[in-house]
């Protein structure tokens, strides 16, 4: 079994600031990490390879800090990392981020699955994994919270609007997992040192020359513009005292509660 696993490395989103003038976030004001959705579909990669065999190979896009997050894959069970850094790439959307992944994808090679988490933290929106797949050509599943893989098949439990659904289909296939799928491992000591030793290989736009059109990536290839960022504000409790009759103060309360539902 062939397994690409894209992840990202994001933000401690709990410190991270944003810059509202710029209309973006402002990576420098906090750690990172791996995005926390995409350690669940490492982790089901993983455990695919423990008991069917075969390899998981990692890709990031990103700066070269990028490294430390795909040596953290690479300490969880990983057997490959590669880091797609140039500054051609640099400032790109949904779009041209999923564009760039997938001809890296092509030039890996064969593989049977593309497993995906759900959405990053620091972007929310759930669409780089689906369109990996469409640049690729091949079916996707999302928002997987169960799997069962067979020889030839995968069948996927998914959920949806409030809605569990089912689904099979043959390899190659794209999944983007859920959390409720599984629960990461934690790397030890000596899985770290070993992924030390292990060698991420940097490809830019010369190595991908045969297959990227350079207009469709970074900033150049991004069709998504933003005009402003605005943090709402955060109310914090209040209380309100009722000091008429109860079944004045009764209809009060529930005249306040309709209220705050409209």
């Amino acid at each position: 079994m062939r397994i690409i696993v894209p992840l990202k490395q994001v933000p401690d989103m709990n410190q991270v600031k944003f810059d509202v003038e710029r209309g973006r976030v402002d990576r420098s004001s906090a750690g990172t990490e791996i995005n926390p959705f995409d350690l669940h579909a490492l982790e089901v990669s993983v455990q695919m390879k423990e008991n069917m065999g075969g390899t998981v190979t990692v890709i990031s896009m990103g700066p070269c800090r990028a490294e430390s997050s795909l040596r953290d894959a690479l300490a969880r069970g990983a057997d490959n990392a590669l880091l797609l850094e140039d500054r051609k790439f640099a400032g790109a959307d949904t779009l041209a981020t999923s564009y760039t992944i997938a001809c890296a994808i092509r030039k890996l090679g064969k593989f049977d699955l593309i497993i995906c988490g759900e959405k990053t933290v620091d972007g929310d929106t759930g669409q780089v994994g689906p369109e990996i797949a469409e640049h690729l050509g091949i079916p996707h599943i999302a928002y997987v919270s169960r799997l069962e893989v067979r020889e030839q098949t995968m069948v996927a439990q998914c959920e949806m609007g409030g809605r569990a659904y089912t689904m099979e289909s043959d390899f190659p296939v794209l999944l983007t997992v859920t959390k409720d799928l599984n629960i990461p491992r934690l790397p030890g000591f000596r899985d770290k040192v070993k992924a030390r030793q292990v060698v991420v290989e940097v490809w830019g736009t010369r190595e991908l020359a045969d297959f990227v059109d350079i207009s469709r990536c970074g900033v150049r290839g991004s069709p998504t513009r933003v005009h402003r960022v605005i943090i709402p504000s955060e109310e914090n409790r209040k209380g309100k005292i009722f000091r008429n009759a109860a079944e004045e103060a009764i209809a009060e309360i529930a005249e306040d509660l309709l209220r705050h539902l409209n």
